[in-house]
């Protein structure tokens, strides 16, 4: 119903440089410093959670992947209620700040938490609260910007976030370098992790615009309308891409191991895979980001995955050396930098103004709960056949992504582009 609207409207003009500048404004700037500080204090952790848990606690690939998938997806159904709610009672920045406390506070229970039942528990809260901001924050972005320059503003929201992703592993090892690697250092990396996310929640109670002056006249959306969104083919379409995308994406966990292993690397080495694919990341998400304004988000979205699959050759391939671990590390900043902002951008325009928030929500959803499936299956697979065997069957899983994603996403971009 509403997917026509996915791409830039034909006939419409194309931005110019004035107009991206005053696009990609205040209110989109200041989501990206939230989601910086917020990308420094979650990585600080999860730069060293996946070594804590395999080589500390001896956890198994298996029981590794139920683990990361609940980093993502388990809360997965908290996403629908929050981002029913912030179109409900249009409250978007209000359960946004509801999302980075509880994630802030889950830092602190890191302090407690020593089992891995403990940690389980303490991610799900984590994950909950990121399950509550996402689609709202994302929401806000959507509001901030005109419709042409969506990819331009998801991308420098998300070069901002990356830029987090790259300095959480770095503060990370700064703070263990000063205190060392006792339990005491680890608690004070922790500590360090939830006044950073502090941090994140006060600028966005105080800097963040939540648009309540383009409120619509119409009543609020009753639960029957967003239910009714599933009945349009168009979100029908959009969701069975999102789920296909998500069950071909394993955790950068299993990624960052298999690259560890295969390469012969100390583990002191593991934070900086993670900081070499955020660099990547960070460089590209921006012009990325424009480049799918201009020929087409769908177009951006599929060379992503095409990246994705080259990790995963390089990953089954036989070929040690650095060269290749550095190869993975670019293909794998590039996978993000084309789809993870891209996708929202494309999502966004094919929801009503009314039931955007849900309708991010769903999509987000569908892909969580593919990702909870594929790191599962991954970790399974890992066990019976080996992490080369697991590579090449994600390969495989990646192809059947995009052949489904390809006729689901129909982008009028290039035909205009091209005319």
């Amino acid at each position: 119903m509403y997917l026509s609207t996915i791409d830039r409207p034909r006939g419409a003009p194309r931005p110019g440089r004035r107009d991206a500048l005053t696009a990609v404004g205040a209110n989109v700037l200041v989501l990206g410093a939230v989601s910086l500080l917020t990308d420094v204090s979650s990585e600080m952790v999860t730069a060293v959670l996946p070594l804590y848990l395999v080589l500390t606690l001896h956890l198994g690939p298996a029981a590794y992947g139920v683990l990361d998938g609940l980093y993502t997806g388990a809360t997965a159904l908290l996403r629908l209620v929050g981002g029913y709610t912030a179109d409900r009672f249009r409250t978007r920045k209000a359960v946004a700040a509801v999302g980075y406390g509880m994630s802030a506070l889950a830092k602190l229970g890191l302090l407690a938490a020593g089992a891995p039942t403990a940690i389980g528990a303490v991610i799900v809260a984590d994950r909950a609260g990121k399950g509550l901001r996402t689609a709202p924050r994302d929401a806000l972005i959507a509001l901030s910007v005109p419709e042409p320059l969506l990819g331009r503003a998801f991308g420098t929201h998300r070069a901002m976030d990356s830029a987090g992703a790259f300095a959480g592993p770095l503060v990370a090892l700064g703070v263990l370098a000063v205190a060392g690697t006792t339990a005491a250092a680890f608690d004070a990396l922790f500590f360090t992790s939830f006044c950073i996310a502090c941090a994140a929640l006060l600028t966005l109670a105080v800097f963040a615009r939540d648009h309540h002056d383009e409120r619509p006249a119409a009543p609020a959306p009753a639960p029957r309308a967003a239910l009714g969104l599933l009945r349009g083919s168009g979100t029908r379409r959009l969701l069975c891409a999102a789920t296909a995308l998500g069950l071909s994406t394993v955790g950068d966990g299993f990624v960052y191991l298999v690259l560890l292993r295969r390469q012969g690397f100390s583990t002191g080495w593991f934070p900086w895979l993670a900081v070499g694919t955020s660099l990547v990341y960070l460089l590209l998400a921006t012009p990325f980001g424009a480049l799918a304004d201009r020929y087409g988000r769908a177009v951006l979205l599929r060379w992503g995955y095409l990246a994705l699959a080259g990790v995963y050759l390089l990953l089954a391939s036989p070929f040690p050396g650095t060269p290749v671990t550095l190869a993975c590390l670019c293909l794998y900043g590039a996978f993000y930098a084309c789809t993870d902002g891209v996708l929202m951008a494309l999502a966004a325009p094919a929801f009503p103004p009314a039931l955007r928030t849900t309708g991010l929500a769903c999509v987000q959803t569908a892909q969580a709960l593919a990702y909870f499936a594929s790191s599962v299956g991954f970790g399974l697979a890992w066990a019976a056949w080996g992490p080369a065997t697991a590579s090449g069957a994600a390969v495989v899983a990646v192809a059947g992504a995009l052949a489904v994603t390809v006729p689901a996403l129909k982008d009028r971009t290039v035909e205009e582009t091209s005319a």
